[in-house]
């Protein structure tokens, strides 16, 4: 332990991320913490006083004993880093400093005792209030977490004489040890800008325009252009995709008719050659002239289109656009004629989101601007303002067939979504203002009654019974149960509740 007596400039926590400063105070007996007793340890009778406090980086659940003039106080510094699940700090110096006016102590650790804890010690001289202050050294970042109107007592007897009562009957034990071996997170219930949720079926559907059907342009067996014509495979435009054969066929056979055009467009070219040259010298007429043009013209249109894509194995059918083959509708070998569908080639770059909606709700149809919708293959949850989406149009109108009403959006197509999937959909419409909203995987839900966990303190909970309003696939309004500025636990929760059942508080092992 080193002392100083170089005050610590105060730096004060953002209130957009410190959510209060949770502050408790448990029996040791309770906690299941030991003491090692020492010449100047505290009395063992002597309760705990834990607190709790978030920063934008980190979570501080500290636990010791009150401070009492001449006498070392032992902290158990729980440190957690915060981001999409919440891990123990592994690294790092960590100094904790008490301020008494322009004099205090010190204590720095330069690493963890165990994962996430680090063990510290002060013996204040000085009686009064006093602030604690814990900075945060990492090759990462760091932090500064201050802990006001911390009190040192004269005496043991005295800080005796200010306990405050034991925690609620209703608060739930679940270790930082426990948290930090699964995926944990809470977040804090804020009062947002919600809305009123319209919930439907829907499909993803191709965008117009998006997608073309390749079709036969004669008659004869398909064949493939190569093995890696496959559903799903990339086509560029003008890549050769099918061949159709019909040099077996004796009505309607390609290669007749490819050659027989070839004769007829030879002879009309130099039947309108020699016209061209004798019209000159007025041995033919311009009538005959003009026949023999016209027939050189037609027969090249003919002769042209037909070897167009003509090749010894027959006529080439080519992709017309750049995009992936959705589907194949011919078989190896199979017989064709012109105009019959073959396959159908998607740019995948739009699509339509058309969802199927109560007549009920057509009031509020007109105030829909966007929506969510939740995919059946991976259960994630899309938005279509991040994919660029906008509402083309909705029902105005049913009919004996279909009575329910369709509200079609327009999106991006980011590689991820099927066309021709279903998908469950959440129309926004209505803004409600202030709401509180949590996102849903802090729901826990027992024969159809909901629970979420508030955590109290760095390692106590409360379960919860909520009454829901709408939810848009991944937040959800609650109307009772929570308050704002609490903290839910928004991963783990079943975790939670499966280390509470037994009803028993694991050891602890923490040191005072």
């Amino acid at each position: 332990m080193r002392n100083s007596t170089k005050p610590v400039k105060n730096t004060s926590i953002n209130p957009m991320t410190k959510i209060g400063c949770v502050f408790m105070i448990t029996l040791a007996a309770l906690m299941g913490c030991g003491s090692n007793p020492s010449s100047d340890a505290p009395e063992s009778g002597l309760v705990s006083l834990s607190y709790t406090v978030y920063t934008d980086k980190t979570e501080l659940f500290v636990e010791f004993k009150p401070l009492v003039v001449g006498t070392t106080s032992k902290f158990a510094a729980h440190l957690t880093r915060l981001g999409e699940n919440f891990t123990a700090l592994t690294e790092g110096t960590v100094t904790v400093s008490l301020i008494m006016g322009d004099k205090g102590v010190r204590h720095t650790e330069e690493a963890p005792a165990s994962p996430g804890i680090y063990r510290l010690a002060l013996k204040p001289s000085v009686r009064g209030k006093g602030r604690l202050v814990f900075d945060i050294k990492t090759k990462d970042y760091a932090d500064k977490i201050i802990l006001d109107n911390v009190t040192v007592f004269t005496t043991a007897e005295e800080a005796m004489a200010e306990a405050q009562s034991e925690p609620s009957s209703n608060t739930l034990s679940y270790l930082k040890e426990q948290a930090w071996k699964v995926e944990f997170a809470n977040a804090p219930v804020y009062v947002q800008p919600f809305y009123e949720i319209i919930k439907a079926s829907g499909e993803i559907l191709s965008a117009p325009g998006d997608e073309v059907i390749v079709t036969a342009n004669t008659n004869g067996a398909v064949s493939f252009a190569d093995n890696a014509i496959t559903v799903g495979s990339l086509v560029s435009n003008g890549q050769a995709m099918f061949v159709l054969s019909g040099a077996s066929n004796v009505i309607d056979n390609t290669e007749s008719r490819y050659k027989e055009a070839k004769v007829n467009y030879e002879k009309a070219k130099l039947d309108y050659e020699r016209a061209d040259a004798l019209v000159k010298e007025k041995i033919v007429s311009e009538k005959d002239y003009l026949i023999a043009k016209a027939a050189y013209e037609n027969a090249e249109i003919t002769y042209t289109a037909l070897g167009k894509n003509y090749s010894a194995r027959g006529q080439r059918i080519n992709a017309p656009i750049r995009g992936y083959l959705k589907n194949i509708l011919v078989s190896e070998g199979q017989y064709v004629t012109a105009g019959q569908p073959l396959a159908t080639v998607s740019q995948n770059q739009k699509l339509r989101l058309k969802a199927e909606v109560s007549q009920r709700y057509y009031s509020k149809l007109a105030s829909v601007k966007s929506a969510n919708f939740k995919t059946v293959y991976d259960n994630k949850v899309y938005d279509t303002q991040s994919l660029g989406g906008k509402l083309v149009s909705f029902g105005k109108s049913v009919s004996q067939q279909e009575h329910l009403l369709p509200v079609i959006f327009e999106i991006d197509n980011r590689g991820e979504i099927i066309p021709g999937s279903l998908v469950e959909v959440f129309m926004q419409s209505n803004t409600i203002d202030n709401a509180l909203v949590i996102p849903i995987s802090a729901l826990v839900e027992e024969q159809g009654i909901f629970y979420l966990y508030v955590q109290t303190g760095g390692e106590s909970f409360e379960k919860r019974e909520v009454k829901l309003g709408g939810n848009d696939g991944q937040h959800v309004q609650v109307l009772s149960g929570v308050s704002n500025g609490e903290r839910v636990v928004t991963k783990g929760s079943y975790q939670v509740k499966l280390a509470t059942m037994s009803g028993a508080v694991p050891a602890h092992g923490h040191e005072h």
